[in-house]
């Protein structure tokens, strides 16, 4: 491994996703077991033109793995969008004498990143940090699991209510673009319906599958809405539902930021240990531009590019499954 670096980054940016602070961690220590300075910026790209840099030791990290949301705080950076603001971040790069950085984030981190790459040709690696888990590359993203089971403890509770009083509950879960969580927290929930961006909503259809769980004398049901749907979230599809069909007493629930929070799951705070330790590997090996993903269990590397514009592909096989199970 030849090692020409002396001091490295690391950043938390976009939202907030449960083992984000393992991550921190696994980059730290990795970072000091190689005779490495490691500085945190603060509040993402925010933190990079503002000048807020703290050195990190390996004690700042102790006890942190099991804790949510990120110790390095993030943020949406809006001046990190215009050259100007990318110059200072440079500058203040270079001032404090960093060779290259670690940011965990999604989508718009990782754009931000490979823009900065190709400005001022800086080492940035990234480690995917997303509940939403919509990045190409990867088979889970930091946070992904957490905010599943999350989601499902959250969708058994509403189903007890749902029984005791004979309600057709629509929960609304995060994904403004991508249905991974709805997809897969509606299978563990035994939801009767699934509603996600990938797919379009028809309302007769779901009304169909009500009706025929209604003749079955099922006396409630719980659908799962992705926020991105195309028929307007849940509130929406629960108001074009029962304008056609009042057999039931209906709710609404949006689950909303409780997604984001909690302690990490182990699958979490394993990924992101790993994902961490190999992102500063990847940067003493003088990579750049990628992300650090998993496929298989193994560690894989995607370049910012692809895994940003290229689409990951949801499972019609297991929406397909979902409904034939809820039958």
């Amino acid at each position: 491994m030849t090692n020409t670096m002396k001091k490295i980054g690391v950043l938390t940016s976009g939202g907030d996703s449960p083992g984000m602070n393992a991550c921190i961690r696994a980059v730290v220590r990795t970072g000091i077991y190689h005779g490495l300075e490691v500085y945190g910026i603060r509040s993402g790209y925010n933190g990079l033109i503002n000048n807020d840099f703290i050195k990190l030791d390996s004690h700042h990290v102790s006890n942190i793995i099991q804790r949510g949301g990120t110790i390095l705080k993030t943020a949406r950076s809006k001046e990190f969008i215009t050259k100007s603001g990318r110059e200072k971040a440079y500058q203040n790069l270079k001032e404090h004498g960093l060779d290259g950085l670690v940011v965990i984030g999604g989508n718009g981190t990782f754009t931000g990143a490979d823009i900065f790459i190709r400005e001022f040709d800086f080492p940035i690696i990234g480690a995917p940090g997303t509940i939403d888990n919509d990045l190409y590359g990867t088979d889970a993203t930091i946070g992904y699991d957490t905010a599943l089971n999350t989601v499902m403890e959250a969708v058994d509770k509403i189903r007890d209510t749902a029984s005791s009083h004979d309600r057709l509950f629509f929960v609304e879960v995060m994904g403004r673009d991508a249905g991974f969580i709805a997809l897969r927290s509606g299978i563990a929930g035994g939801a009767e319906d699934i509603l996600i961006p990938e797919t379009e909503t028809h309302i007769d259809e779901l009304i169909a599958i009500l009706e025929k769980g209604f003749r079955r004398n099922k006396k409630s049901s719980i659908i799962i809405v992705s926020e991105g749907d195309d028929a307007g979230g849940a509130f929406e599809v629960a108001a074009k539902v029962k304008e056609k069909y009042n057999h039931y007493d209906t709710r609404v629930t949006v689950l909303g930021h409780i997604q984001r929070g909690g302690s990490p799951s182990s699958f979490d705070r394993i990924l992101a240990s790993t994902l961490g330790y190999e992102a500063v590997n990847a940067l003493l090996e003088g990579r750049r531009g990628e992300m650090v993903g998993q496929i298989n269990k193994e560690v894989v590397f995607t370049p910012f590019e692809k895994s940003i514009k290229h689409n990951k592909d949801i499972r019609h096989d297991l929406l397909e499954m979902a409904r034939i199970l809820a039958t």
